[in-house]
């Protein structure tokens, strides 16, 4: 027989955690002394005390240890947990890695522009939704109010039930930006059926994966904001996958104020 300080050194795990094994029942002493309480293991234990080790080394906890062990004569269930196991630390180590290429870039972009982390960029999904769109080249991206002006003329009269959440948003259709003579699209969320306009259509659209920055306050930010979503997502992986739009969260319709406006600028992106 083994004293517990002796079986500890041999089997290179703490007596504190002897101790916890006993008490979880994953490697119970040989026997006990009803007096002292001193624990004593025997060297036929030794080698459940590394398969212990050698599970722990390849990440399990000691709840899935105690399984295991019950199944460890079994190759094709033991096979069983170390696949399982095996996949959730490949998942880690992606996850892993983004969260590192995130530091890495954000570490560049820092010391190129001390502003670069003014806009917290996130990859996100907007879900599928139904919505009322008018889309027409217009003049000038200030002339946006055109669109905005058709569609409550228009649907003034359908008593459109509005979508929780409601996103209201306009896409930018054109590659680049230019001058004038911009092919720009509105669309408010909407739940119902409704027969068309002559500018509006109700129609509706699938879900999307986008980089996103939220800004609040003038529209001013808006032109260092979208540059740099854009660049974050050249330096992390990803590519741009259709128009880039901005969600008014809070817009002048609600607001005279420029300094409570909130707009959210959105780049549909997908993996590399």
């Amino acid at each position: 027989m083994l004293r517990i300080g002796d079986f500890s050194k041999l089997s290179r795990i703490s007596i504190r955690m002897l101790r916890h094994y006993d008490e979880i029942g994953l490697l119970v002493p040989r026997s006990t002394d009803s007096q002292t309480n001193y624990r004593y293991y025997c060297e036929e234990q030794l080698p459940v005390a590394g398969r212990i080790t050698a599970l722990k080394d390849m990440g399990f906890g000691l709840a899935a240890i105690i399984e295991i062990l019950k199944n460890y004569e079994d190759p094709q269930a033991l096979a069983e947990f170390l696949s399982v196991k095996r996949a959730e630390l490949q998942v880690q180590s992606e996850e892993t890695q983004l969260r590192l290429r995130l530091l890495d870039t954000a570490i560049k972009r820092l010391r190129k522009d001390d502003t670069a982390m003014n806009y917290n960029v996130n990859i996100k999904t907007l879900d599928e939704r139904h919505v009322a769109s008018v889309r027409q080249v217009i003049p000038a991206y200030d002339r946006e109010g055109i669109l905005w002006g058709l569609l409550m003329e228009e649907t003034g009269a359908k008593n459109l039930q509005m979508d929780e959440p409601c996103y209201s948003m306009a896409i930018f259709h054109d590659e680049g930006y230019k001058e004038s003579d911009v092919d720009v699209e509105i669309q408010i969320s909407v739940k119902g059926s409704y027969e068309n306009t002559e500018h509006v259509v109700f129609k509706t659209e699938p879900a999307i994966t986008v980089a996103s920055a939220v800004i609040k306050g003038s529209y001013n930010q808006l032109a260092p904001a979208n540059n740099a979503v854009a660049q974050w997502v050249k330096d992390n992986g990803y590519e741009f996958n259709g128009a880039v739009f901005w969600i008014y969260h809070v817009s002048p319709a609600q607001t005279q104020n420029p300094d409570e406006l909130v707009t959210e600028i959105c780049y549909p992106v997908k993996k590399k």
